[in-house]
């Protein structure tokens, strides 16, 4: 068993621990239950929003609280002096929230709208977003001890990560939009219940450009773990 993979073995055993799945299926149900009676048309525009607001970024707070668990049991500080990677330790926790993600997305999705979707643009959509979303997670929670501390400041991000609402909405039609990555998942989970229609540029923007941001906060999340891990600990 390679070392990824014993440790996306530990990661669930870990987060089934700290209860994070139980969180997760509660919010899947109550989702279900509030879109359930709703009309399609209205359905086109709500799920859209639900999963760009709050299914796709469920890792966000999740990964927040496995960071300062692992902080307070000194399990990442233990990290640098193990043969595991910080680029295995990183992809097993991308891996396993993003895919608890999209289980989540698609079984709201499946239960409450139907199958009559654009799977593609849809798993598209929720990967991409989760990604950027826990990336920035890891990032801003590194500097933190106590989610007290964390839980404030933590709005902002998510704050800016939002801001393609009000292009999805209609309220703005500017370019500048664009320039915030998640604008690109917004697209695509439009795209998926054709809420909007995307041209080709848009498309590899969505694609290209989102992929480009997670390239950058990956090294981002080297440093901001060398800063606040290992430099803590002398290392």
């Amino acid at each position: 068993m390679s070392r990824f993979t014993s440790t996306v073995r530990l990661d669930v055993l870990l987060q089934l621990r700290y209860g994070f799945y139980y969180a997760a299926a509660f919010t899947t149900l109550i989702w279900i239950a509030l879109l359930l009676p709703l009309s399609v048309s209205v359905l086109d525009l709500a799920v859209p929003l639900v999963i760009f607001t709050d299914l796709a970024v469920v890792g966000y707070y999740f990964i927040a609280g496995a960071v300062l668990f692992e902080k307070g049991e000194e399990t990442l500080f233990a990290l640098v002096s193990t043969p595991l990677r910080f680029r295995e330790y990183l992809a097993s926790k991308l891996t396993t929230l993003t895919a608890l993600a999209v289980v989540m997305s698609l079984v709201v999705v499946g239960m409450s709208y139907g199958y009559g979707f654009r799977a593609a643009f849809l798993v598209l959509g929720v990967i991409f977003m989760s990604v950027i979303s826990l990336l920035v997670g890891f990032i801003t929670v590194s500097p933190f001890d106590s989610i007290s501390s964390y839980i404030i400041p933590s709005g902002i991000p998510l704050l800016v990560m939002g801001l393609p609402l009000i292009h999805f909405l209609g309220l703005s039609e500017s370019p500048l939009l664009y320039l915030i990555p998640t604008q690109g998942s917004m697209l695509l989970l439009g795209a998926a219940f054709e809420t909007t229609s995307l041209a080709a540029w848009q498309i590899l923007y969505a694609v290209l450009y989102q992929l480009l941001w997670i390239c950058g906060l990956i090294l981002l999340a080297y440093q901001t773990f060398d800063r606040y891990i290992v430099s803590s600990k002398g290392g």
